[in-house]
């Protein structure tokens, strides 16, 4: 099958009118050793989806965007070098990034995902130096097939089905990431702010590391599933004083934060102030809005912010095993054909999906 050039997918080309999908065809990048081509089975569908397709993060690479990221098919074909790992008719899956110099020294110490050459899966030229797709702007999974380097293709394990290991391609890594590079394990107290896509994936996975959890979200209604997650408690920030309780003077102090909260809003000074010294609040949610945040926030307890940008390879693999291990999974309300993609976005964009939809395969 090395032989498809083209697929067909569903996209948008009106950035005000962000559920008008339309079926087009779709040009693959090119064969080659390196490359592995997916039949898409599903597709999970991410806010970075609706940010890209509203305009909220800037205009449109082109005059129309096929979305999607989290993506999981069969293997219809696996270049020379793709097939010592990749076997035809195996699940696999591809992330939010395709491609990466492999040359660059973050790419050599497992930082592909940091690569300042580093592709996304849709809405993205390939720069300059990629002599072989040069000039192609990338089309997501919402679609038929794709086709991309080894490097970003995922065997997916036994024990985890395909429908669930779509999401853990874009909001699994995204949390899981920065969750053990700051330290997340046994004995540590750490922080979630949001539950929603992003943070419903988080307690699970900083449960599973070993870590007390503890998750802060605006709607109390919320508060059964994060227990039943696994967090050990859930605080309303719409209460007065919801900080009052920890911090140094006062209570308990987090190793780590981790905020999934897709808004511009949230009090990061009193976040700010319940870090132990020199602890850190990390975010992986990225609102349409820019954050306002004086520096003398992070004086007090010499503080820091940061943020991450999905995981490496090794990362993802590892996540994909524990998630197998604890029977870690997404909460998924339904599982909609991709024609209603729609549907989904809008749910999405409306925040009314608990909490997280997957698309599946109907142009087959």
């Amino acid at each position: 099958m090395a032989d498809i050039t083209t697929a067909k997918g569903y996209g948008i080309s009106d950035t005000k009118n962000f559920t008008d999908f339309s079926v087009k065809d779709i040009q693959l990048k090119k064969v080659g050793p390196r490359e592995v081509t997916l039949e898409i089975m599903f597709c999970g569908v991410c806010g970075s989806d609706v940010h890209t397709i509203t305009g909220g993060w800037g205009p449109l690479a082109t005059d129309w965007v096929c979305p999607g990221h989290e993506i999981v098919g069969k293997v219809l074909h696996a270049g020379e070098e793709a097939a010592k790992e990749f076997k035809v008719g195996s699940i696999a899956g591809v992330g939010a990034q395709v491609w990466s110099c492999m040359d660059c020294s973050r790419c050599k110490d497992n930082n592909e995902n940091y690569c300042p050459h580093q592709v996304d899966t849709y809405n993205a030229p390939f720069p300059d130096i990629c002599e072989k797709d040069k000039g192609l702007i990338t089309q997501g999974g919402y679609s038929t097939h794709y086709r991309a380097d080894k490097q970003f293709v995922f065997n997916i394990p036994d024990g985890l089905k395909p429908e669930h290991a779509a999401p853990m391609l874009c909001a699994g890594i995204t949390v899981y990431s920065p969750l053990i590079r700051n330290g997340t394990g046994p004995g540590k107290l750490v922080g979630i702010i949001g539950m929603g896509g992003l943070g419903h994936f988080a307690v699970q996975f900083a449960k599973a590391l070993g870590a007390k959890v503890i998750v802060f979200g605006h709607s109390p209604s919320k508060a059964p599933d994060a227990i039943r997650l696994g967090a050990d408690q859930y605080i309303s920030t719409a209460d007065s004083g919801f900080a009052d309780k920890f911090g140094a003077g006062k209570g308990p102090e987090f190793d780590f934060i981790l905020s999934c909260a897709d808004v511009n809003k949230v009090p990061m000074g009193d976040f700010l102030g319940m870090l132990k010294v020199h602890g850190k609040l990390n975010t992986v949610g990225i609102p349409d809005e820019e954050w306002s945040i004086p520096p003398t926030a992070m004086m007090p307890g010499g503080t820091c912010i940061g943020g991450t940008h999905l995981g490496s390879k090794v990362e993802i693999i590892e996540m994909l095993d524990l998630a197998v291990k604890h029977d870690i999974k997404p909460i998924i309300p339904e599982i909609l054909p991709m024609s209603q993609a729609g549907k989904a976005v809008q749910a999405v964009h409306d925040n009314t999906v608990r909490y997280r939809y997957v698309l599946k395969q109907d142009l087959l």
